[in-house]
């Protein structure tokens, strides 16, 4: 796939982040927790009313669901073509996630607010995967799109 042009990931353009979304249809929201409490489950909401198709990934809530979403424990267990991955899990689970994308195909891997690793970053950047850090998905989305 080869890397892509260097972005800036302390400062994206919104013509990144909306070409991203723009080309998105499938999410899987890994780290998504079947507990409303949670900023994942909040954000899945969000995602899944502005049209996207939502598979939550959480090896501890297998077989319970998220927003009528059954949960699966891995992203090889996703049986379609994922167009985004968005992750809630801390850095250091990182690049094991970014392993997992790069093994299913998938075009994009947002982390979510307040998580950064440059490694994983690189990584996924190396494979030709498109990479946004240290952003909520749903607050990008709405500044956006409106």
């Amino acid at each position: 796939m080869g890397a892509l042009a260097t972005i800036d990931h302390l400062r994206y353009a919104p013509e990144y982040l909306r070409g991203i979304l723009e080309r998105t249809r499938t999410i899987a929201v890994v780290g998504a927790s079947p507990e409303p409490w949670r900023a994942s489950y909040g954000v899945t909401a969000y995602l899944k009313r502005a049209g996207y198709r939502i598979i939550p990934v959480n090896p501890t809530a297998v077989g319970e669901r998220v927003h009528e979403e059954a949960v699966v424990a891995a992203l090889a267990d996703i049986r379609e073509p994922i167009d985004l991955v968005n992750v809630f899990r801390r850095p250091q689970f990182l690049p094991g996630v970014v392993e997992e994308a790069i093994a299913a195909g998938a075009p994009a891997l947002w982390m979510q607010l307040g998580i950064r690793h440059e490694g994983a970053k690189d990584r996924a950047e190396a494979a030709g995967v498109a990479v946004v850090m240290d952003r909520c998905i749903s607050v990008e989305h709405r500044r956006l799109f409106g």
